[in-house]
């Protein structure tokens, strides 16, 4: 059983940055994040390969979202920039083991075995 524990999230006025962590109980192979606001479907931000870093975003956070790694601390960060009011979610982190899957599964959240309790991100304009 992996625990998955996520930093607070918080509420910024449009243009803003956060940053959110998510510190795992045990090494895991695939991390990232998914987002659900209220209405609306969960869906994919972004992913990382564990053993070599690479990383996926979904086009709506492309190039103003960064996902990074610490291995020695078993955390995964999700830097936001540029944030806007469509980014206003509640904001999940997943883990997995599966890297065969990883380049084709990334964005399903079926793939990923364990998810943290969320925490809100609120984007005013």
């Amino acid at each position: 059983q992996v625990q998955l524990v996520e930093s607070a999230g918080g509420s910024v006025q449009a243009g803003g940055s956060l940053r959110l962590s998510c510190i795992a109980s045990t090494p895991t192979v695939t991390r990232g994040w998914f987002r659900q606001a209220p209405g609306k479907e969960r869906e994919f931000v972004a992913a990382i390969r564990w053993s070599d870093g690479s990383t996926y975003y979904a086009d709506s956070v492309k190039g103003r979202f960064t996902i990074t790694r610490d291995n020695a601390m078993n955390t995964v960060y999700l830097q936001m920039n540029s944030l806007k009011p469509e980014d206003t979610a509640a904001y999940s982190c997943v883990a997995g083991f599966d890297s065969d899957g990883f380049g084709a599964q990334y964005a399903n959240g079926e793939y990923y075995s364990y998810w943290g309790q969320g925490t809100q991100v609120t984007v005013s304009s």
